[in-house]
């Protein structure tokens, strides 16, 4: 296997300007060729095609959704499979440090790890404080400067930037576009736009709202969280030494192993403003998970009304610290888990 980035200037060079030199040069037809950061070519949807079509067997990637815009995918249509690859789970992460089992304590001080200074490999295989911040804070760097900026034709660097920051300091709110423009003095288009590219970029994400009506999922308010919990702290430059202070960044952090697990949860609020962190829809049952930094073994009141509502089988609490223990509410078995057991709780 070959390998060949168009972030190299040579390289972006001969693929924009010649594909059959680039071709000869970096491509051959004995072995597969990996072309890595393709988001920075310049008509890379044709020129993808033309060289699939000569025959080459290509893994192609981005570190932005910008490969996946129309422009590219429709010259690519039958011959592309779209893999997206996010940063280490809680499970690869251990896997990375070489553990498989751990009294509680230990336990926590991975979670804590994991949490305050996310999964991206090169962060989780650094080996002091200092350097894990130092890649972090390159990291956003690039991706914000290259991956969003560069990417999705941004014109005001120091607007976006702002936005970053603002979105980090709010993580786990629900997003009022009106409210954020006029704080910022961005308008609102603008900000959708930029919201967009972050997005794109696999900075952010939105957990929409549960609802039996799938309409009003659409058009109320989505929460805001960040893709890696150790990117968010980066931005601020913040990085915690607990995690007993920081429930919105544990919330933050279990979403982000619920989504790895393969589910793309939504939240709930009723009306008088019971709310419920996360909920899972699996092969037609619903499972209400609640986030705790401490669970002190009292069912709270919006998780009773869920359950009141929807009468799921089966509900989650994810706890930093607290005793594992289950309950049952109307037929709800009602489990106190750690971050750990939450792919095999929702398997």
């Amino acid at each position: 296997m070959s390998y060949v980035s168009l972030d190299d200037p040579s390289a972006k060079s001969l693929f924009d300007g010649d594909v059959k030199r680039f071709e000869q040069q970096y491509l051959a037809k004995d072995r597969p060729t990996i072309i890595d950061e393709v988001q920075y070519g310049k008509e890379a949807g044709i020129k993808l095609k033309y060289l699939a079509d000569a025959g080459y067997k290509l893994w192609v990637s981005a570190s932005s959704q910008a490969l996946l815009e129309a422009s590219v995918l429709s010259h690519l249509t039958g011959r592309v499979g779209i893999l997206t690859l996010p940063n280490f789970s809680l499970g690869e992460f251990l896997s990375a440090k070489g553990q498989k089992a751990f009294v509680a304590d230990i336990l926590r001080r991975h979670v804590w790890e994991h949490a305050v200074y996310g999964g991206y490999p090169a962060v989780v295989l650094a080996e002091s404080p200092e350097a894990k911040k130092t890649l972090l804070k390159n990291l956003f760097t690039t991706a914000l400067l290259k991956d969003t900026f560069m990417a999705f034709g941004i014109n005001d660097q120091e607007k976006l930037e702002r936005l970053a920051k603002y979105l980090a300091a709010n993580i786990g709110t629900e997003i009022n576009y009106g409210a954020i423009s006029k704080k910022l003095g961005i308008s609102t288009p603008t900000l959708q736009k930029y919201m967009d590219a972050l997005e794109k970029s696999y900075l952010i994400t939105r957990v929409r709202p549960y609802f039996t009506n799938k309409g009003l999922e659409l058009a109320k308010q989505p929460k805001l969280y960040f893709n890696d919990t150790g990117m968010r702290n980066a931005i601020m430059d913040a990085f915690p030494n607990e995690l007993e202070n920081e429930g919105k960044m544990f919330e933050n952090y279990v979403l982000n192993e619920i989504r790895k697990a393969g589910f793309t949860p939504n939240y709930w609020k009723s009306k008088s403003k019971a709310e419920v962190d996360f909920v899972v829809q699996k092969e037609g049952r619903l499972i209400p998970i609640e986030v705790k930094t401490f669970a002190a073994g009292k069912i709270e009141r919006s998780l009773r009304s869920f359950i009141e509502k929807y009468k799921p089988k089966k509900a989650l609490v994810v706890a930093y610290e607290g005793e594992k223990v289950k309950t049952v509410l109307n037929g709800c078995e009602i489990s106190v888990i750690t971050a750990d057991e939450i792919p095999a709780q929702l398997d």
